[in-house]
């Protein structure tokens, strides 16, 4: 009896933990099983609950992706050993008449042996050409002969944008074909250096992504209509700083190549300077600034307009300056404020139109009227 008992009060301690444990336990899981399930679901479908502005992405995404097209061109290049082997590029463009008018890049196309566009829709790649090219403002108009009427854009007004609108961005980035990306015009008005050293003026930043292949690729607004050509980034990669091509600049060199068949350059034929402040006053010219010609070249249309170059050589800090020609204060009515003022009017001009300078000379301000003429090809 003895050693019964202690055996009887282990057992009952031994049961009197497991029942309290279970039924803690017990206790501890039924909140969980009556609460249902742990995560909780929208009350309509997520297609039906679209806000305005994704709706607003989707229609223009159907519509502009199946115009945007991809571009791959082969150029031949040498090796240290002067060996030559074919380097594939790839980049954007999109359509903008059905019988197969393709805009992209000058860059995109330039030094291309071979150019082939992708369709995003059948992905049927057809042999382009390239018909012009205008490589101030890094455009180029391609051609395909395509078996069919092809989806195309519609091109907007790239004069009135204002910095805070929405923009879209369609293009293949690294390759991948029919990518959206949405942002805003950033800044408009934008300068930056092109790699093959031209500059490129007015340009719209935005901060809708932007990758190497998205070049070429069309800069949408709200209602689907092209305002830009994507063009250039900022650094290596995408950090919200991309840079696009004005459409009103293709529009022009598409008015030339209607008109003439080809795509000229306006030339006027003058190198300059900008002067300013005490350089300026030092002159004996007016500090306010402007384009001190260095050149005028021979038969061009700034020497049948009259306009002279320098009669003798000055030293200016550490510089030497040709002075006593002609001092540019204003073009086209727009003071002069840096070195680019003329080459930004000039991108907007034909050949055959009139450059409005105003000039001093010899202690005097007067008019001059150029007319453009046409760019060597060389140049």
């Amino acid at each position: 009896m003895k050693l019964l008992r202690p055996l009887f009060w282990a057992a009952l301690l031994v049961g009197g933990f497991w029942y309290i444990t279970s039924v803690a336990h017990w206790d501890l899981a039924r909140p969980l099983r009556q609460a249902g399930r742990l995560w909780t679901s929208p009350n309509t479908a997520q297609t039906a609950g679209l806000t305005a502005d994704e709706n607003n992405n989707i229609d223009i995404y159907k519509v502009a992706h199946l115009a945007t097209v991809n571009i791959t061109s082969v150029v031949y290049k040498e090796d240290w050993f002067f060996q030559v082997y074919p380097e594939q590029g790839a980049g954007s463009g999109f359509l903008i008449k059905p019988d197969g008018l393709v805009l992209t890049n000058n860059h995109v196309v330039t030094g291309a042996s071979q150019l082939t566009v992708t369709l995003a829709g059948d992905k049927k790649q057809y042999k382009a050409r390239v018909l012009g090219t205008d490589p101030r403002n890094d455009l180029a108009l391609v051609k395909i002969d395509a078996a069919r009427q092809q989806p195309f854009l519609k091109l907007g007004d790239s004069d009135n944008l204002l910095v805070g609108q929405k923009v879209l961005a369609i293009g293949n980035p690294f390759g991948l074909g029919g990518t959206l990306t949405t942002g805003i015009v950033s800044s408009l008005g934008r300068s930056l250096q092109a790699q093959d050293g031209h500059r490129l003026e007015d340009m719209i930043q935005t901060d809708a992504a932007i990758n190497p292949g998205n070049s070429g690729g069309p800069l949408l607004d709200s209602h689907g209509a092209v305002i830009g050509i994507n063009t250039a980034i900022y650094g290596q990669g995408n950090i919200g700083i991309g840079f696009a091509m004005p459409i009103n600049r293709a529009k022009a060199m598409l008015e030339e190549f209607q008109a003439r068949g080809r795509v000229a350059r306006p030339y006027l034929g003058i190198s300059t300077v900008y002067i300013s402040g005490d350089t300026a006053t030092d002159l004996e010219l007016p500090a306010d600034g402007g384009l001190l010609i260095q050149n005028v070249e021979r038969g061009s249309p700034a020497a049948e307009a009259g306009l002279l170059g320098p009669s003798r050589i000055a030293i200016a800090g550490n510089y030497r300056i040709g002075i006593g020609g002609d001092f540019v204060l204003a073009v086209d009515g727009q003071p002069v404020d840096s070195t680019d003022s003329l080459h930004r009017i000039l991108n907007r001009k034909r050949v055959g139109d009139t450059l409005d300078l105003t000039i001093f000379r010899s202690g005097r301000t007067r008019q001059v009227h150029v007319k453009l003429g046409e760019a060597p090809q060389t140049l």
